[in-house]
């Protein structure tokens, strides 16, 4: 497959590019600041990219970005870039729950020799809450068993104390140390974070399930209400339908 990828949900941006599969899988990657400061690098990091792996935007099975929740501007930017190169391509979007990317890149860096896991994924909301929700990991393929939702941090882990085989994932442990009730987790907890080499992991289960959408139709995820588009997010969108021409 022949897809690129992206995440802005947190303060750090990921991006990647993926041609083939299997033996013959290249991969290519950069990091960089997320959230708010997405909109000045990923359009030219996702091009550089491109450039390296010798493809044009025209020639990717699908372009997946990690949906939400997370930062708002993040997520606007992340989403104004995946609908401007897909409409000028016209190439599928993939949205990807960036808690089930987090999840991924927990297993794939930590519990990678385990068969089956079970993963609360918790990113920092700002705001003294926690985005939360829960992943099971069995037969090569994950489900969601609890969507995302808003916690404050004294809430989790104790929420789902009742979980067998429970792996923490996150960036809240620092953050919220002392505060969240860890005495229900088998340690350690991993930090971890939302990656664009996730999403191209979890791509092929999610494009099989029918999952890609028309430009028009991938949206963010925010949990938490915001209706305004910032300038900058909209100066996003019109520099990549630009790219993509």
């Amino acid at each position: 497959m022949k897809l690129l990828a992206f995440d802005t949900s947190t303060d750090q941006m990921s991006i990647a590019v993926a041609r083939g599969e299997g033996p013959s899988l290249q991969l290519w990657q950069q990091d960089g600041a997320g959230a708010a400061q997405a909109s000045l690098g990923l359009i030219a990091g996702a091009l550089n990219l491109l450039q390296q792996a010798q493809l044009r935007v025209t020639e990717l099975d699908a372009i997946c970005f990690g949906s939400g929740p997370g930062s708002f501007t993040g997520l606007r930017t992340a989403c104004a870039v995946a609908q401007g190169l897909a409409f000028g391509a016209d190439v599928p979007v993939l949205p990807v729950n960036s808690l089930l990317a987090l999840a991924e890149t927990a297993r794939h860096t930590a519990l990678a020799g385990l068969a089956r896991v079970q993963v609360l994924a918790m990113l920092d909301a700002r705001m003294d809450e926690i985005y939360g929700a829960l992943f099971a990991f069995a037969d090569g393929q994950w489900t969601e068993r609890s969507g995302a939702a808003l916690y404050p941090p004294q809430a989790l882990p104790g929420h789902y104390a009742t979980e067998p085989e429970l792996h923490l994932a996150g960036n809240v442990f620092t953050v919220y140390q002392g505060r969240l009730d860890l005495a229900v987790a088998p340690p350690p907890c991993i930090t971890a974070l939302p990656t664009a080499n996730a999403l191209l992991r979890l791509a092929p289960q999610l494009l099989a399930q029918g999952l890609g959408v028309p430009a028009a139709q991938a949206l963010p995820t925010y949990v938490r209400d915001k209706v305004a588009q910032t300038s900058a997010e909209r100066a996003a969108m019109k520099a990549a339908v630009a790219a993509a021409r």
